[in-house]
């Protein structure tokens, strides 16, 4: 074989490699966007409880306010 077709093979190989590393860490990366802080979570349960006592303002109501 000429060194351009061994070379070619060569960079085809690694490719493929990089390719199949790459799918690897697409599945197994994590999304910092789904944990919350410790900050958060007390916001987060915060407002479930003002939801479940009925504190919160209907998004109509509120845009009704705002004049939208």
């Amino acid at each position: 074989m000429v060194p351009e077709t061994i070379m070619a093979q060569q960079v085809t190989e690694e490719l493929k490699a990089i390719r199949k590393d790459l799918e690897f860490i697409k599945i197994h990366m994590f999304d910092p966007d789904t944990i919350m802080t410790i900050e958060e979570e007390r916001r987060f349960q915060q407002a479930l409880q003002e939801l479940k006592e009925g504190r919160t303002t209907p998004l109509s109501e509120l845009k009704t306010e705002l004049g939208l």
